[in-house]
C-alpha cells in the first residue's frame, strides 16, 4: 500500500475526545492510536454517528464475538484489506479464536473444521461478498442458526465491513504499529 491519500490527524484535526478516545483504544489493542480513528475522525460528525453504529455490530451486537471475529476476517480476506485482516486478527485471539482457525478463515467455509454454523456464516459471507445477495438455500441454512435480529445483524456486519474494507483502501490507511 502506498502513502495515506488522508494522513491520520493531530489532536487539533480530530478534537480533543477522538484523539483520547484513539489513545485508549491503542493501548487496549496494544497498538499506537488506531489510524481509522485519527484518520476517519477528521470528519468529527461523519465519524461519532459511524462509532456509534460500527459499536453496535462489534462489539455491542448480539452474535457473539467470536463470530463476528470469523465473518470480519473473511471480509477482510475476501477484500484483501491488510488494515482490516492486521486489526481483527489481534481482536480475533482475543475473541478466543487461535492462529489456526485465523489461517483457516483464509481457506474459506469448505475448509474442515468448522461448526455447521461457523460454515454457514463463512457460506453467507462469502455470498454477500460475490453476490451482494443471499440466495434462499443459503438464507435457509442461516434460519437453522440464526433468529431475525441475527440475520439483520449477519447482513449489516458483513456490508458494514465491506464498506470499511474499501475506505481503509481508497485513504490508504496504513495498518497501526505494535505498542513498544
Amino acid at each position: 500500500m502506498s502513502v495515506p491519500r488522508i494522513s491520520p490527524g493531530s489532536r487539533r484535526d480530530v478534537g480533543v475526545l477522538t484523539w483520547a478516545f484513539a489513545q485508549v483504544a491503542g493501548r487496549v489493542t496494544g497498538t499506537t492510536p488506531p489510524n481509522i480513528f485519527l484518520t476517519l475522525g477528521r470528519h468529527r460528525s461523519l465519524f461519532r454517528g459511524w462509532l456509534v453504529f460500527a459499536g453496535r455490530l462489534m462489539p455491542g451486537g448480539t452474535l457473539p464475538r467470536r463470530e463476528s471475529e470469523l465473518v470480519i476476517l473473511r471480509v477482510a480476506h475476501l477484500a484483501d484489506s491488510a488494515y482490516e485482516r492486521t486489526q481483527h486478527r489481534r481482536l480475533g485471539a482475543r475473541a478466543g479464536l487461535t492462529d489456526v482457525e485465523m489461517d483457516r478463515v483464509e481457506l474459506g467455509p469448505q475448509a474442515p473444521g468448522w461448526s455447521p454454523r461457523e460454515r454457514a456464516l463463512l457460506l453467507a459471507t462469502d455470498e454477500l461478498h460475490h453476490t451482494r445477495d443471499l440466495g434462499d438455500e443459503t438464507w435457509e441454512l442461516l434460519r437453522g442458526h440464526l433468529d431475525e435480529r441475527g440475520l439483520i445483524e449477519l447482513v449489516m456486519l458483513a456490508g458494514h465491513y465491506e464498506l470499511l474494507a474499501t475506505a481503509l483502501h481508497v485513504l490508504r490507511v496504513q495498518p497501526d504499529r505494535p505498542r513498544r
